[in-house]
């Protein structure tokens, strides 16, 4: 297929698309809501902006403070010779944007004759070392180390000026990625370009400073990332290792290709070498001895490469040949990698959806694999893309993502597996896919089946429109598991509608995923109702305008005092008002942390009338042992029955008394609350989807 036939029919089918879904969403959510769907598909994308630098103004200097911790959990060592303007510059900046960790600075003077030796006395909180002789950079900071108290240390040129964040980026790395052993942070210069992201050593032992002078918001550099090695610049590691490893080799003596040697060493010794990209350092590169490899201190970076290849030969021979031009995919090539298209990235605290969407790219990451994520809309969604940066995500976006054929043109012969999030995704990318990856196995996730959904919604609505939309929609759904190798479901309900509809589609059950937080508060320390769920989703929003509307004033005829919060996203205002009318009713929109109203409120409901799927806001509840009151089809496939492990039922007078029974009997709520934690751990944790997500995307 041709580049721009390609592009034609990508674009037609996302067209297409659109259309069709934009039909159906005025009949269901109104031509308002349908318009800001429409915007979002066609309004130009920013480009996604960091904070500014912080550079500090060259002041004359005036004594200042810096942290400091009698028991500090990190060391920063600084080793200066001379230069002491930069060094001032690098300690101001620590000054105005302290970190919230404890820790110590060293400034370990290795000879300077300048003014260091009068300016670093009169920085309150600074240790000033002052070595006996001059000895290099490499000797400089093993001594400073040796004389530092940290758990944890940090090796900082005084050429460098840190970003607010940076040092608590680095340390949390340690949390977790448990494995990690040094972790380097993003170099850049002072004009905001990026320096380095990681280094890449080729099988002669040189070296290639990955991204220099490219933009560091370039998604090739944003993704926590194993690195053959990071620069002394700015790294950190515990000292227990540090001291097991002997610190830097002082074969390298004065300087260069000793953090590299370290790298190696980490690695020799069984942990990861990270770069942190969320760890921001501007560093003026050359400062300390020059960029001149023919003369000088910077020569022995030639010498020392020898030194460094005839060292660590063997394993040299597992790196890049001389020549290569490091890549994503030649980066990750010893890993199995795995491509995700969706609309947009997941934003887990929004919807189950992207609960489920998140955890199983966590569980991926454990598995070894190199996750890719593409959303098709090619938006940077700020905290939520970074989220999945943090976990080392390759994500992708605009302007650097400027279409989904250019970019598996280039990139989709590295995939071994394809994920296509959604039927309309599907649609569109799946030609893309043949033509470009053709060698991935392509795995088609549904998230619910939408023609059930929209069948169920239809029939609720009494809306033969509606009706004949959810037929094409099965039409669509059906084509596309027919011509994708494995359709992911999330429900047992649903596979057994397939062993009708679709019979020969090789059909994989992945249900939500969950953590289970455990009981939290008591009956008798909890109070009032809840329910979550984000209001783009027609069935919730039917849900609640039945149970404001018809329930609720049912419960507090017999309970006066209770009071129901409703949370979730794109409240519309018809919700609002009807809640306006119900007392005891508050309406909270989008919470960014629910886990309170989970813990502290004493019953959650689940009133839908229609859906697909399994039910996030019943996962969720359960795991913080909060019971639920639901429809039979809000805990359609989720093993549950009524009376044991949840209270079910779908007239408004009856599910009104189940809630105040629930409400006032102690005994049946403990029970609910342990069977509901019990299911979640049985049925929807991650330990228990584990061998069919290997078998999906690892097999």
């Amino acid at each position: 297929m041709s580049m721009s036939l390609a592009d034609a029919r990508y674009f037609l089918n996302r067209m297409v698309g659109l259309f069709r879904r934009s039909l159906a969403s005025l009949r269901t959510r109104g031509w308002r809501a349908t318009w800001q769907r429409i915007r979002v598909h066609a309004q130009a994308l920013p480009a996604p902006r960091r904070d500014p630098l912080y550079l500090p103004d060259a002041l004359p200097f005036a004594p200042f403070a810096v942290p400091f911790s009698a028991r500090p959990t990190v060391s920063i060592i600084i080793p200066v010779y001379n230069h002491a303007g930069h060094t001032l510059a690098c300690l101001r900046a620590l000054a105005a944007h302290p970190p919230q960790t404890a820790c110590e600075i060293l400034v370990v003077d290795d000879g300077s004759s300048d003014e260091t030796r009068a300016w670093m006395p009169q920085i309150d909180g600074l240790r000033y070392e002052v070595r006996a002789a001059n000895g290099g950079f490499i000797a400089a900071c093993n001594d400073g180390v040796a004389r530092s108290h940290g758990r944890y240390v940090v090796l900082l040129n005084n050429d460098t000026v840190p970003q607010p964040g940076w040092l608590e980026a680095l340390l949390d790395t340690f949390t977790t990625v448990p494995e990690a052993g040094l972790v380097g942070a993003q170099l850049l210069y002072p004009d905001g370009r990026l320096q380095e992201s990681g280094g890449v050593i080729f099988q002669d032992g040189s070296g290639w400073s990955y991204g220099r002078f490219e933009s560091a918001e370039d998604p090739r550099y944003t993704s926590l990332r194993d690195a053959d090695y990071v620069s002394g610049a700015a790294l950190m590691l515990p000292r227990a290792l540090w001291d097991a490893l002997g610190g830097f080799d002082e074969r390298y003596k004065p300087a260069y290709y000793e953090d590299t040697d370290l790298a190696f060493a980490v690695r020799a010794a069984g942990h990861r070498v990270l770069v942190q990209p969320a760890s921001r350092v501007v560093h003026d590169e050359g400062t300390s001895n020059g960029t001149d490899t023919g003369s000088g201190i910077k020569a022995y970076q030639v010498r020392n490469r020898t030194v460094f290849a005839d060292k660590w030969a063997d394993a040299l021979r597992a790196q890049l040949p001389v020549g290569s031009v490091p890549s994503p995919a030649l980066l990750h090539r010893h890993q199995r990698q795995v491509l995700i298209l969706d609309e947009a990235v997941p934003q887990p605290d929004r919807d189950s959806g992207s609960l489920r969407q998140f955890n199983l790219i966590r569980m991926l990451i454990a598995e070894g694999v190199h996750v890719v994520f593409v959303p098709t809309r090619r938006e940077h969604a700020g905290v939520a893309t970074e989220a999945l940066q943090a976990l080392g995500v390759e994500v992708w976006y605009a302007p650097y993502l400027t279409g989904v054929a250019p970019w598996l043109r280039e990139h989709g012969k590295r995939f071994q597996v394809a994920m296509m999030v959604r039927h309309h995704v599907a649609h569109e990318c799946l030609p893309l896919l043949r033509s470009f990856a053709p060698q991935a196995r392509t795995v088609f996730d549904t998230v619910d089946l939408h023609y059930l959904r929209e069948r169920r919604g239809a029939e609720v609505a009494g809306d033969a429109g509606l009706l004949r939309s959810a037929e094409r929609t099965r039409a669509r759904e059906l084509e596309v598991m027919a011509r994708t190798d494995i359709t992911v479901l999330v429900s047992a309900a649903e596979r057994e509608q397939l062993r009708t509809d679709a019979p020969d589609v090789d059909v994989a059950l992945i249900s939500n995923l969950h953590e289970v937080a455990g009981a939290g508060l008591g009956w008798a320390q909890r109070h009032d109702l809840v329910f979550v769920g984000g209001f783009r989703h027609p069935p919730n929003l039917d849900a609640m305008q039945w149970f404001i509307g018809e329930v609720f004033g049912r419960i507090r005829a017999q309970l006066p005092q209770v009071r129901f919060h409703c949370i979730g996203a794109d409240v519309p205002d018809s919700l609002r008002a009807l809640a306006a009318g119900q007392p005891g009713v508050e309406v909270h929109g989008f919470v960014p942390v629910v886990t309170p109203y989970m813990d502290t409120i004493r019953i959650a409901v689940a009133p839908l009338r229609f859906g697909a799927g399994v039910k996030g806001k019943v996962n969720l509840s359960m795991a913080h042992g909060q019971p639920v009151v639901a429809t039979t089809c809000g805990v359609e496939g989720m093993h549950l029955h009524d009376g044991e492990d949840v209270l079910v039922a779908d007239e408004a007078e009856a599910f009104a008394a189940a809630v105040v029974r629930l409400y006032q009997d102690q005994a049946l709520w403990e029970r609910l609350s342990a069977a509901g934690l019990r299911n979640v751990a049985d049925h929807f944790s991650l330990d228990t989807a584990r061998d069919t997500v290997r078998r999906v995307f690892l097999d």
